[in-house]
């Protein structure tokens, strides 16, 4: 990848694009970098140039992928930060001390490790989520170059990463990243079983798309008939994914059927739904085997119908349907949204989009403990969902053994604040009673009720946690006052 075909596909994403602002830090890359080379042996700017590449890839600006030119100059150089800023603006140099300041130091305990990098992680995103966009980008070209690192570090940056970076990047929406980042990392962790699933995969490739393609062409042309205009396109899952599901269904790789899907990409949500009605006409559903993530969509907003059917030749076969805005999020995340237009201005959407990380900032420091911390992270960021109603049809999205009083802080604080029962299903339940998906709760509140300590005994979600300690905490303070 050269500079010259950097610029090019800057101007063919966005012909409006600064490419001046890029021009300059380019330059000032290769001053910086014109005597460093990689272990690979190859120039040092080789990198700046594919992390610049996979910024692209995610649709980002010029200033951006200025920035991601430059990741690396504060590191690499005697440069200040301030001297950064005279040479290519305040924008560009903030963006590149966020990546800078994301170095980690290693730490002897693993766990207080981990809780100090995603306290850092959370800390960047929460002034300026490109940030984290470009740490992602870089991590992923480390990961593709990693052969050239002793074996030791090959294992420990692929534990790092996938840790980290790729719940991160799942977090975040952005599937394009996470999906190589946890196959790169399976490469290096899991190289027996890696090679196993490649071989296999390789063995029955042919057959495979021989009657994915009969599928395909077989739905096009009823969809055609009805007047239906999509893109359909067949996807092989990712090895990782795969390894995954082997291990959690304790299965073989011959007993887990849905090793390739179909994606169909239509103009609206209407026709999503139309589009599954045809499907189930033609091929024979798999009973429970079928997830409405568009009326139920994912924390990290992902959209889609999934349905596993039985296809050609009995060929067991999974279909997702979406529209080209559920596909752009489902391939790109927050980096769909949330990048700065040119000329400043800040995608409102995509602001929305990441409200939880305004929650988890308003809890983050009030933790100390590492284990804790790390407990609660990984279950509100990474942890499984259930999906729980409010009577009137409001959906609500909790992490797993998330109870009625979680659900009645994610409704309104001061629903939560007030709960002193709840009907679950039409039925009263206690508010400790783990929700399931498809529940609807009925939250029962009193102007007498409070929150309770023994409350934070089984709630799971962050927000619920917070608040209830923030009122003991101001309670505890009027009490002392009083005295």
């Amino acid at each position: 990848m050269t500079y010259e075909e950097i610029k090019k596909k800057l101007v063919k994403n966005n012909p409006q694009a600064d490419v001046e602002l890029a021009d300059r830090c380019n330059k000032l890359a290769e001053e910086v970098h014109s005597s460093q080379k990689r272990l690979s042996g190859d120039p040092y700017m080789t990198h700046t140039l594919e992390v610049a590449n996979i910024l692209l890839d995610l649709k980002m600006d010029s200033v951006v992928i200025s920035a991601g030119l430059l990741h690396d100059v504060l590191e690499d150089s005697s440069m200040s930060y301030e001297e950064l800023k005279e040479k290519v603006g305040e924008e560009v140099a903030t963006l590149v001390e966020g990546v800078t300041k994301l170095s980690f130091k290693i730490k002897p305990e693993k766990e207080i490790r981990q809780a100090d990098n995603f306290r850092k992680i959370l800390l960047a995103m929460s002034k300026d989520i490109r940030v984290i966009v470009i740490k992602l980008a870089d991590r992923l070209h480390n990961m593709r170059t990693l052969q050239f690192l002793p074996e030791d570090k090959q294992r420990e940056n692929a534990e790092e990463t996938l840790q980290i970076y790729a719940p991160l990047a799942h977090r975040l929406g952005v599937g394009r990243l996470k999906w190589e980042l946890e196959d790169l990392c399976m490469k290096y962790l899991y190289p027996k079983e890696y090679e196993e699933i490649g071989d296999k995969i390789a063995a029955k490739r042919i057959h495979r798309e021989k009657l994915v393609e009969e599928a395909r062409t077989l739905l096009l042309q009823k969809l055609k008939e009805l007047g239906i205009a999509v893109t359909i396109v067949g996807r092989a899952k990712h090895f990782y994914s795969i390894f995954q599901k082997m291990k959690r269904l304790n299965k073989e790789f011959e007993e887990i059927y849905d090793i390739t899907a179909l994606r169909i990409i239509s103009e609206s949500v209407e026709e999503c739904y139309s589009i599954l009605g045809v499907i189930h006409s033609i091929f024979k559903p798999l009973p429970g085997q079928f997830d409405d993530y568009i009326a139920m969509p994912k924390t990290n907003k992902y959209q889609s119908l999934h349905t596993n059917v039985i296809g050609p030749n009995g060929l067991p076969l999974e279909i997702q349907i979406r529209t080209k805005d559920m596909n752009e999020t489902a391939e790109f995340g927050v980096a769909a949204h949330w990048y700065y237009k040119e000329g400043g201005q800040r995608d409102k959407k995509a602001e929305h989009k990441i409200e939880w990380l305004r929650h988890l900032i308003e809890w983050m420091t009030e933790i100390k403990d590492s284990k804790e911390f790390m407990d609660l992270l990984k279950m509100d960021l990474f942890g499984d969902e259930v999906f729980a109603f409010t009577p009137k049809g409001d959906v609500f999205s909790l992490p797993l053994g998330s109870t009625a009083v979680d659900f009645a802080y994610a409704v309104h604080s001061s629903l939560g604040d007030k709960i002193m029962g709840a009907k679950i299903n039409n039925k009263m339940s206690p508010i400790r009673a783990e929700l399931k998906t498809g529940d609807i709760v009925e939250i029962i509140t009193a102007s007498r009720s409070n929150p309770n300590p023994d409350w934070l005994k089984f709630v799971r979600t962050n927000k619920a946690k917070h608040k209830i300690r923030h009122f003991l905490k101001i309670k505890e303070e009027e009490e002392k006052k009083n005295k």
